[in-house]
């Protein structure tokens, strides 16, 4: 019999191990990712997935338009299959990435079959088991086998793939990927300090109403936050672009209520002022910051020397073990949310 959220716990803290395996196999593939890259000479590139990976795919849009300049959007699955020509009106000069953990949701491959009709010529896929329908489909497949997971809610999986994402824009951007392989000690370094903050804050059950806060590459690191936790906890949650959270979100904002700022450097002081105002309205305040620290928040201090399109995973472990220790004091079981499964699949015929 296994203990209820062993899966999840171990995931979440073996994640980093599963970064270093997937940077050095993709290390091995540079060539062949620049070499593709460069015969497909994408004027657009469309990220895609379902669920986690949707929100992984607007982190990766994010990224590579920055680093490159090249116009990139991160979609759901299901709306180039229904709505295809609302998503890509060039699909011959576009580049699909599409991204899924299992390989095997029926939207996202119905997503590359629909691209494919409509003229796509290139897709690309990354996936944590490379021989599945999915990486069949795929002209180039970037595997992340060793972040595989038991669980249902993505941890480990979703911060890996976001790396081979991140190795991925750099590449074709002409980045080194130094930078890249100094997250795996990081994201160590950030789960020893955060673990026993994280099990508090996460056992303070008077906070039952939660939003997370990001802009840029961080609004979809938000998402996937709110995400675990609706998951995981099934508590109220909502993801915000951290400015919007003024335009009528923050209403609902009281003494239970936890506002949890993804602060970057760009906008680190406009970030600030919403996380201030929410504070001053009764919320605790989360900070993880790349910057300094907020007066009056529960502060977690991200790696300040690295570039800053390389930070979104960091912002993960701790959000990952808030969810964990919030789900584990309501007695439920992470790694088994109700309602879910691990992958959605359905009948191809309503998806054609």
């Amino acid at each position: 019999m296994t203990s209820r959220g062993q899966h999840t716990f171990a995931e979440i803290m073996s994640q980093a191990t599963a970064w270093s395996a997937a940077l050095a196999e993709f290390q091995g593939r540079v060539e062949q990712v620049q070499a593709a890259w460069d015969d497909a000479a994408p004027t657009r590139v469309l990220f895609t997935g379902c669920g986690s990976t949707y929100y992984l795919s607007l982190i990766a849009a994010s990224i590579l338009q920055g680093l490159t300049g090249i116009p990139a959007r991160g979609v759901p699955a299901s709306e180039l299959v229904l709505f295809p020509h609302h998503v890509t009106a060039d699909p011959g000069r576009t580049l699909l990435v599409a991204i899924s953990r299992s390989g095997t949701t029926s939207e996202t491959i119905a997503a590359v079959s629909r691209f494919r009709q409509m003229g796509g010529r290139r897709v690309w896929c990354v996936t944590c088991y490379p021989d599945t329908p999915l990486a069949q489909e795929s002209d180039l497949v970037l595997p992340a086998e060793a972040a595989q997971e038991e669980s249902v809610a993505q941890t480990r999986s979703f911060s890996t793939m976001l790396v081979l994402v991140q190795a991925l824009a750099a590449t074709v951007a002409h980045e080194p990927l130094d930078a890249l392989f100094s997250l795996p000690p990081a994201g160590e370094a950030l789960l020893e300090a955060t673990a026993g903050e994280m099990e508090g804050l996460g056992n303070r059950l008077e906070l039952c109403r939660y939003f997370f806060l990001g802009s840029g590459p961080q609004y979809g690191v938000a998402c996937e936050a709110m995400l675990k936790l609706k998951e995981m906890s099934i508590t109220h949650s909502e993801a915000y672009h951290a400015l919007e959270f003024r335009h009528g979100p923050k209403a609902m904002v009281d003494g239970e209520t936890l506002a949890v700022g993804l602060l970057s450097r760009r906008a680190f002081d406009h970030e600030r002022a919403v996380l201030m105002e929410t504070g001053e309205m009764a919320a605790t305040i989360l900070a993880l910051s790349p910057a300094e620290p907020i007066a009056g928040a529960i502060n977690v201090q991200l790696p300040t020397a690295l570039p800053e399109w390389t930070l979104p995973p960091l912002y993960l472990p701790p959000l990952q073990l808030l969810a964990y220790h919030r789900a584990m004091a309501k007695g439920l079981d992470p790694d088994r949310p109700r309602h879910l499964e691990a992958v959605v699949v359905l009948d191809p015929d309503s998806l054609a």
